[in-house]
């Protein structure tokens, strides 16, 4: 599941300044963790309460930038979280066109903002279906956050690489619904023109079958009269 950038990331920082941290998380890459110089912290004690949005914004360790790029891409490729690996600009094209192919390449996907046409597409992936539709909740932590378009900018600028990666993601599954409705229609079509088949064999059928007993019966009538004669 893939969601809006701006959204996502206001709800993450929500989450941290309530006391959630990622400290179960190992981060491994090519079967290692990586150093604290590699992946420096961005608050000391035990987690970040109570951080306001500029802080968790301000510090350039924080995993929360492109979160949605760096899950999907392979960080093997560019080394892993070892950011002298190569130049900054090579390394965001080769994590974007990696998150990229890896999405492409996925059998299923959705968008948290497009919740009923995830659902379609998930059943007609893996042919089922839910006992309940999904529900579509416009109102979350992160949109009753009140930003200024400053700090919406900054945030899209933080996150630049999951803005393009969204944009992507948007088109390729609004592409796959169009593509898996204009699908289920052909299939429709088909099934109800054998189905028209199937009714007329049926009644050509019916009409053979009475045409016959027809027959038989004035033939009936006609022996009778032959022996009364």
């Amino acid at each position: 599941m893939l969601r809006d950038p701006v959204s996502r990331y206001l709800s993450e920082w929500k989450h941290v300044q309530r006391g959630a941290t990622w400290k179960t998380s190992l981060h491994m890459c090519d079967g290692r963790s990586p150093t604290p110089d590699e992946l420096p912290t961005c608050y000391l004690g035990d987690d970040w309460s109570g951080v306001s949005l500029q802080e968790f914004m301000h510090c350039g360790y924080n995993l929360a930038n492109n979160r949605q790029v760096r899950m999907l891409a392979d960080l093997s490729l560019v080394g892993c979280y070892n950011l002298t690996f190569m130049n900054e600009s090579e390394r965001n094209m080769i994590l974007l066109q990696s998150a990229k192919n890896n999405l492409k390449n996925m059998a299923f996907f959705g968008l948290t903002e497009f919740q009923r046409k995830t659902q379609y597409l998930f059943e007609r992936t893996f042919n089922l279906k839910f006992i309940s539709p999904f529900t579509q909740f416009n109102i979350t932590r992160a949109s009753n956050v009140d930003i200024d378009e400053g700090s919406r900018k900054s945030i899209e600028v933080l996150n630049f690489l999951d803005m393009q990666l969204y944009e992507y993601a948007k088109d390729l599954f609004l592409q796959r619904f169009q593509y898996s409705k204009q699908e289920e229609h052909q299939k429709n079509r088909q099934k109800r023109r054998e189905e028209r088949r199937l009714l007329r064999e049926q009644r050509a059928h019916q009409w053979q079958k009475e045409e016959a007993a027809a027959e038989i019966a004035v033939t009936e009538d006609y022996n009778s009269q032959v022996e009364r004669w």
